[in-house]
């Protein structure tokens, strides 16, 4: 056999002025010694978390059936299409209940432990499983992990007598160390792909006012590396860069309609006025951060917990949070599920996305695991019991979907998280209060 590709380094640049942007796998990033030496590359191991809050109506989101036969529940039926790369996950529970609800609920759904009560600036709760699988895989990226929401952070107490840290993210680099969600798709964006030499706000708003994209900064880079690689790879490497091309321009639209609109309360400049707009933003911004190999974990807010966010695209026009307390009223009930379905839907555009995008000898989707839940279950209640969870994926087989897995009640969700990262590779002993890894996952 002649070997005629050239061979790539795995982490290879574009470089201009301001931007380093990575590149997706490509085939000449593998060494060109054989066929067999292409299939049999280790796929890397991605991890993913999609967090709701406010709770879930869980006789809309708990399948009937156990095992493959499952039934899918109306809050999942969005996810339908995923149902081979998909376990739904019951009877978790994430620690007895403790005063400050929604604070516990967003704390311990990662970390395992409750928050220490606090209004000031001394927080203090345990290290997240996230960050565990970043401190592995972070070596061989250049973001150990993102932390991205669709809502900002406020400031002050948000439950009782606790600060709003606890409800601002669900990532915890240290027990003392919280790491805050990025809403803003221009910050990501920058943050990922490069704006310029200084973070001076200066600076950076006399970018904005040239308009000049970050891509056209490597287009002469891009066009020699792509007349040096082969047509399946030229070709790989056009489909990104439009990818790419097309969220700045999303992000730049967003931008001028701030300028021409008042945008809705509560929303930040600089995002767009739509929550399916902003959602699906910020999901392609993911897409590219995985596809470009800059980083392998990101933790994702749908919302914080005392999420008042309205919904009138579906014809919600209530907060969200006050309708979890649905008193078991029908319509309340009804429009929860509307939401949630709502979030679903943004969900599977993600996972379409993920499926979608090759990697390796599969996609991003074959080759990651995604958890998708809330911290607690029913809302009214706050429910720390029977968690909504589904885990989406193929974890680079180590995974196996199509399944409903009901575990004992009181099962610890540390379990899960210990489960996870050993699936990922990462070792571990314990977790938290986990007791042993959950069988037949």
């Amino acid at each position: 056999m002649i070997v005629t590709r050239k061979h790539l380094p795995r982490r290879t640049f574009l470089r201009g002025l301001g931007a380093t942007i990575g590149l997706p796998l490509l085939d000449g990033m593998v060494p060109a010694v054989s066929a067999i030496s292409r299939t049999a590359a280790r796929p890397v191991s991605r991890f993913g978390v999609v967090y709701v809050p406010n709770g879930i109506v869980m006789a809309d989101w708990t399948p009937a059936l156990d095992g493959s036969q499952f039934d899918t529940p109306p809050i999942l039926q969005p996810l339908a299409p995923f149902r081979d790369q998909m376990t739904v996950v019951t009877g978790l529970r994430s620690g007895p209940p403790y005063y400050a609800v929604h604070a516990v609920a967003s704390t311990r759904f990662l970390t395992g432990r409750p928050p220490k009560p606090s209004t000031g600036s001394e927080v203090e709760a345990g290290m997240s499983m996230d960050q565990v699988a970043a401190r592995a895989f972070g070596q061989e990226t250049e973001l150990a992990s993102l932390e991205l929401s669709l809502e900002r952070a406020e400031s002050g107490v948000c439950d009782i007598a606790t600060s709003c840290v606890y409800t601002d993210t669900i990532a915890w680099r240290s027990p003392t160390t919280p790491l805050p969600m990025e809403h803003n798709p221009r910050t990501v964006f920058e943050h990922l792909f490069g704006d310029s030499d200084t973070t001076n706000p200066r600076a950076r708003a006399s970018r904005l006012a040239r308009r000049r994209s970050i891509l056209d900064s490597v287009a002469e880079t891009a066009a020699d590396l792509r007349r040096a690689l082969g047509a399946a790879d030229g070709a790989k490497l056009t489909d990104y860069l439009d990818a790419l091309r097309d969220v700045e321009r999303r992000i730049q639209r967003s931008e001028e309609q701030d300028a021409r609109e008042l945008p809705e309360i509560n929303r930040p400049a600089g995002t767009p006025a739509s929550f399916p707009d902003h959602a699906r933003l910020m999901f392609d911004l993911q897409v590219l951060a995985y596809q470009s190999d800059l980083t392998r974990v990101i933790t994702f807010m749908i919302g914080r917990e005392f999420s008042g966010h309205t919904y009138p695209e579906i014809g919600v026009r209530d907060a969200h949070h006050p309708l979890s307390h649905h008193e078991h009223d029908p319509r309340k009930l009804a429009t929860l599920t509307r939401i949630s379905t709502y979030h679903a839907e943004q969900l599977a555009y993600y996972l379409e996305r993920l499926r979608a995008t090759p990697d390796g000898d599969g996609s991003l989707l074959d080759h990651m695991v995604l958890l998708f839940g809330a911290g607690m279950s029913d809302g009214n209640s706050h429910s720390p019991d029977n968690l909504p969870i589904v885990l989406l994926g193929g974890g680079g087989g180590a995974l196996a979907g199509g399944r409903h897995l009901r575990y004992a009640p009181e099962t610890p969700l540390e379990d899960l998280h210990v489960t996870l990262l050993r699936k990922l590779g990462v070792p571990v002993d314990r977790f938290g209060e986990s007791t042993s890894e959950l069988a037949g996952l």
